[in-house]
């Protein structure tokens, strides 16, 4: 996936997510809905209109109903399959040149041609724009697009990426009309004109408003005539009154944990039904191995062996997450269990203490948890003093809980100024390169100052070139052993995915899955 600097933004509440989206079924979609229009609520804030530009989950639903990728994951699937391409595939076996042939007659909403020339110019403009805010730093790979013909598109990579395939079915390959925006500079009227199965027909900061788009031409099939995004920018307790009044027919991202077991143990009589998929955004504990205390194995694997994670998904989260024992999530091709390996599931205060004094660290450890209120949701304060009290509970620490703004924790972790923070990942596409490459590759976006020259020199370049994913497990084991015996970060938990629906509302288990894409497009409603 991407090395990025900054996290994409997390769902309001940890558990109630999601993040990128992609297309599903095999043939040419209908372009004309049928039936009514479906009103969707949701806390997170949409932050751009331009793929150039935004790299957050709010965004992202917005590109991939309204802009084509020459790719798409289906229904419940990992493996990207042909969207507005006709197909697709690595012409050489180093997973260098990747070549892409259109489908015919592809147009965009406003009827213009879509052509070789406009994904060219697509990811040539996201590549030269370069916005800090948006997914150009998920292709340092890429060294040029060619456009042989109308229909032809060569991507020419630097270096072997058996995952360019995912990446440019993500949100990240989204397709533009290069008649309608400037090579060099984002748009900023809130217009979006692509060739996906919805137009948008107007943005502000109070909803969007999607109509379905007669052009398209995909594996989409529509299953309602239009779709309202209202915008309660974070608001919890608005979006549940307004699902209980009948104002949305879908609440998604952004109901509280609480809210979510309050819902699903409504008696019989409740209009609404919570709907639950699964998910690949995962939180983890981070730790800064330049640190004076944090920086000691000893305290690391103390932390580890204390950690209670049932307790947490039990007591902050109310069973909407579950526990994560390694840093590639359930349902993931990759993943171990290396972290219950090692340190088991049930906290050993005794074994903690051997790893102290392994390390001749005597007396109690002083040690600050940094949080930051809402970036990862608003549990996340208060899951950083619950495991503040687990550790303190062993006597073997004096731990505390600071919390601060977004945008001073971000300039203070990359100062490294904090021992132990928290960081959530919600994915760009489904695969454990997207869990790896971004924390322990060069370019390592956690700011911890970990690196390990196995993983940098050696698995991630083998793992990134295997065209076949399976045969990349053995590899990827050894990864994650590495970071479970290194220890610089520690996964808490693996969220579940939710949202929250009227009785008369369908569809909904076709959008909830790992590859994060809400397909506004399987959504009815009598």
């Amino acid at each position: 996936m991407k090395m990025r600097n900054q996290w994409p933004v997390l769902p309001v509440v940890a558990g109630l997510a999601s993040g990128l989206l992609t297309g599903c079924g095999a043939d040419s979609g209908d372009s004309g809905g049928t039936g009514s229009s479906v009103v969707m609520g949701m806390s997170d804030d949409v932050l751009a209109t331009d793929p150039a530009s935004g790299y957050d989950p709010g965004s992202w639903l917005l590109f991939n109903n309204v802009f084509q990728s020459l790719l798409s994951f289906p229904n419940g699937g990992t493996e990207p399959e042909p969207e507005a391409a006709e197909s697709c595939g690595f012409t050489d076996t180093s997973t260098k040149v990747y070549k892409c042939t259109l489908k015919d007659g592809l147009q965009f909403s406003n009827g213009d041609k879509l052509t070789s020339e406009d994904v060219k110019f697509s990811f040539d403009r996201m590549l030269k724009i370069n916005d800090a805010a948006g997914p150009a730093i998920m292709f340092p790979m890429l060294a040029k697009v060619e456009a042989p013909d109308e229909k032809t598109v060569v991507f020419r990579l630097k270096v072997p990426d058996a995952t360019f395939p995912s990446k440019i079915a993500s949100g990240a390959g989204s397709i533009v009309d290069h008649t309608q925006y400037a090579g060099d500079k984002l748009r900023k009227d809130g217009k979006a004109i692509g060739s996906g199965p919805y137009k948008l027909d107007s943005f502000d900061k109070e909803k969007a408003v999607f109509s379905v788009n007669d052009k398209y031409k995909g594996t989409a099939k529509v299953k309602n005539s239009g779709v309202t995004l209202k915008f309660f920018h974070g608001n919890q307790s608005a979006l549940k009154k307004a699902l209980q009044d009948d104002k949305v027919d879908i609440a998604y991202r952004g109901l509280t944990a609480q809210d979510v077991a309050d819902l699903q143990n409504a008696n019989n009589d409740s209009k609404v039904e919570v709907v639950e998929g699964s998910s690949a955004e995962v939180q983890h504990l981070v730790f800064n191995m330049k640190d004076p205390v944090a920086g000691k194995l000893g305290v690391r694997k103390a932390i580890a062996y204390l950690l209670d994670r049932d307790a947490l998904i039990k007591d902050v989260y109310q069973g909407t997450a579950t526990p994560l024992y390694s840093i590639i999530p359930a349902g993931i091709a990759g993943h171990n269990t290396a972290f219950f390996d090692t340190y088991g599931a049930s906290p050993s205060p005794a074994k903690a203490a051997d790893a102290l004094k392994a390390d001749g660290i005597t007396g109690k450890v002083k040690l600050t948890l940094w949080s930051t209120p809402s970036r990862y949701g608003p549990a996340t304060d208060e899951e950083l003093k619950a495991i503040a009290k687990q550790l303190n509970d062993s006597g073997l620490f004096e731990a505390d809980v600071k919390s601060v703004a977004f945008d001073q924790y971000e300039k203070d972790i990359a100062k490294g100024k904090y021992g132990v923070y928290v960081k959530g990942w919600v994915p760009d596409y489904p695969d454990a390169d997207n869990f790896t490459a971004p924390f322990f590759g060069k370019g390592n976006v956690l700011s911890n100052n970990y690196s390990n020259n196995m993983i940098t020199g050696t698995l991630i370049p083998r793992t990134a070139a295997q065209s076949d994913r399976s045969a990349t497990d053995n590899d990827y084991g050894r990864l994650q052993d590495i970071v479970a015996d290194q220890l610089p970060v520690l996964p808490i938990w693996q969220a579940k995915q939710y949202a929250v629906t009227r009785e008369n509302v369908y569809g909904l288990e076709y959008c909830l899955d790992a590859s994060t894409v809400f397909r506004f497009w399987e959504l009815s409603k009598d």
